[in-house]
């Protein structure tokens, strides 16, 4: 009798560790697929109102666009998969049904976005992974290609790999040439045209007889633009150093930024 009942007590042993190795394994793939965490924090000395853009329709992050004022900080978690870009809107006046205009990164004359930024504009990009192996790998750069608006960087958090650091600390509006700044109605420099925004020829825009890596070389322009931000993409073929690429992680997006 008593060594049937050890037989059961480790029969029951044995179901209870499975059941609990069961629970263990369901939550860590619940973990690992629950997706990214994104931090946005804005670093600069007035309001920004961050858009947001889906490229692949799979979810629309902060509902589109929201304000961020001086040292705050938002969080919002982005699925496996998710492709899109994230950037700083600047100069907003939005009445109280979420109608109006930006000075720089306008995005449809509302509150939450439904188009891209307006160049000249600073954007965060990102591709998610959504798998195993190199299905995994998140992608993300910030791109200068459409020009600059706003300090960004983009730090990785918590997953494996390269996991480097992307952005752009210089302000670009001091440094910006004349013939590419946009000024706003009191004369002061808000954003930076991309050679291509500014003088729209094959040249610059890598179009045409121009369109591929070995035809469309650096400019001068673009040069300018990589000398002050090397981790940032400065014209449509800078893929080789601006290219980032992390597994796991979540990530920290600073506007404004005051170090690597």
């Amino acid at each position: 009798m008593l060594s049937r009942f050890f037989s059961m007590s480790m029969a029951a042993g044995r179901m209870l560790y499975i059941l609990l190795l069961a629970l263990f394994l369901i939550g860590s793939i619940t973990t690992n697929v629950s997706g990214t965490i994104f931090t946005l924090q804005n670093s600069c000395s007035y309001t920004i109102w961050p858009g947001t853009l889906s490229g692949n329709g799979v979810a629309i992050l902060g509902d589109g666009g929201f304000a961020l004022t001086p040292g705050a900080t938002i969080q919002f978690p982005a699925p496996p998969g998710w492709s899109g870009r994230i950037w700083a809107r600047t100069g907003c006046n939005f009445d109280d049904i979420g109608n109006g205009h930006c000075s720089t990164g306008d995005c449809g004359g509302t509150l939450k976005c439904i188009g891209g930024g307006v160049p000249p504009v600073s954007l965060v990009e990102f591709t998610l992974g959504s798998g195993d192996g190199d299905a995994s790998k998140d992608f993300y750069d910030v791109s200068l290609v459409d020009g600059y608006n706003v300090g960004l960087g983009v730090r990785a958090s918590g997953g494996f790999g390269d996991c480097q650091y992307a952005g752009c600390v210089a302000d670009m509006n001091v440094n910006c040439p004349s013939e590419l700044q946009v000024r706003d109605e009191g004369g002061q420099v808000v954003a930076c045209k991309s050679a291509c925004l500014a003088f729209n020829t094959p040249e610059y825009c890598c179009t045409g007889d121009y369109s591929t890596p070995t035809t469309c070389p650096p400019t001068m322009y673009s040069k300018m633009f990589k000398n002050v931000c090397p981790t940032a993409y400065s014209y449509a073929y800078d893929d080789g150093t601006s290219t980032c690429t992390c597994t796991g992680s979540d990530y920290l997006i600073t506007f404004c930024p005051t170090n690597l």
